[in-house]
């Protein structure tokens, strides 16, 4: 008996079951779920009276058909416009929410969403900043850094003496929505840099003022590094916000007098400009001829290039009155593709009429 009863619990247990099942299935699929892709969307900048129009994605997830009753939006200055009609099983659809920008800063407002899918409304949100005068910086501030925009991501300090204290500007603008405090990271020693305002607002205009002590360069010819702008202090370093920083310092010739000049070498170069056409070619050489036409002997006290891509090699780095050495030229053409700045070959002498040459290369 006591086996027949349990067996009897087992049966209506089994039966009970695929039956409870059944109902909660039943329940999940009628529940109407409304899912929207992105709730907050930060729409920018725009001008003063200059309506702005975010635009949310939505789908209909549940098993079946859904109709939005309302769209609420929180103010007066906002408009909405959402389906009238229902929305069928696994639909897409759209809700715009439009802000007239009769007011001048930031905004941040909200509509509520009020359909048949859910018990109490979805909410929605655009925010955004209202400029009193908004322009288009594209062509005065070509490099795009995060909101940061900047009109330059090189920056040469050329034919500097020791004990020059040369400056550099770089003009920054904020295209951004909020407010941010500019600066520079991994400044060597001998650059320091002013930033003007120090906070940037959105729609605003600043610069960056680099200056350069050349006593703290120990060696002539070029001198590189990279600098990074960061939107705010403690930001990490990132390879996008690069700012290239070149230096060529040259050799003092301030002790020498009109008769040492007479007497000193010179430098003369067969052409100071090359042609290379690749023709299909990975790599092309050119020969540069070097002489030296003075009376003293010409030292080439520095070679160096600008940018990668570039093979250099001397015959000699000392040339006697009246020799004649090859300089050879060597373009990698891949290489060529991905550099930023214009390929150049730097030379530093002790010819005070050329203490540096600057063979430029144009590739092709």
């Amino acid at each position: 008996m006591k086996y027949h009863i349990t067996d009897t619990i087992g049966r209506q247990t089994k039966r009970f079951l695929p039956a409870c099942l059944f109902t909660l299935l039943a329940l999940h699929a009628s529940a109407q779920k409304l899912i929207i892709e992105k709730s907050t969307i930060d729409v920018g900048k725009t001008g003063y009276q200059m309506p702005i129009t975010a635009t949310f994605e939505l789908k209909n997830k549940s098993m079946r058909r859904l109709r939005i009753s309302e769209v609420r939006p929180d103010c007066n200055c906002t408009v909405v416009d959402f389906p009238k009609q229902e929305i069928g099983m696994g639909e897409k659809f759209q809700v715009k929410m439009t802000y007239d920008a009769r007011q001048l800063g930031h905004f941040d407002h909200q509509a509520a969403i009020v359909s048949s899918a859910t018990e109490k409304p979805i909410y929605i949100r655009m925010k955004g900043v209202v400029l009193a005068d908004l322009q288009d910086f594209s062509g005065s501030y070509p490099i795009e850094m995060g909101d940061l925009l900047l009109d330059e991501n090189e920056l040469e300090f050329d034919d500097v003496n020791k004990g020059d204290k040369p400056t550099q500007v770089l003009h920054i603008y904020n295209n951004g929505t909020r407010v941010y405090n500019p600066n520079l990271m991994h400044l060597p020693p001998y650059l320091t840099a002013v930033v003007s305002p120090e906070r940037l607002s959105p729609g605003r205009a600043g610069t960056i003022t680099l200056t350069l002590n050349s006593a703290l360069l120990h060696d002539y010819g070029l001198n590189q590094t990279t600098i990074y702008l960061a939107g705010n202090p403690g930001d990490k370093v990132s390879p996008d916000h690069a700012i290239g920083i070149s230096t060529v310092l040259l050799p003092s010739f301030t002790g020498m007098t009109d008769e040492m000049k007479q007497h000193a070498p010179k430098l003369q170069l067969s052409k100071e400009n090359v042609d290379i056409v690749f023709d299909g070619k990975k790599k092309r050489t050119e020969v540069i001829d070097v002489t030296n036409n003075g009376q003293t002997e010409l030292n080439i006290t520095s070679l160096q290039l600008f940018t990668s891509g570039l093979r250099i090699s001397l015959g000699k780095r000392r040339l006697q009155p009246g020799e004649t050495t090859k300089l050879k030229i060597t373009a990698m053409r891949d290489e060529l593709k991905t550099v930023r700045t214009k390929p150049r070959v730097l030379m530093i002498t002790n010819d005070p009429a050329k203490p540096k040459v600057i063979i430029t290369i144009q590739a092709k």
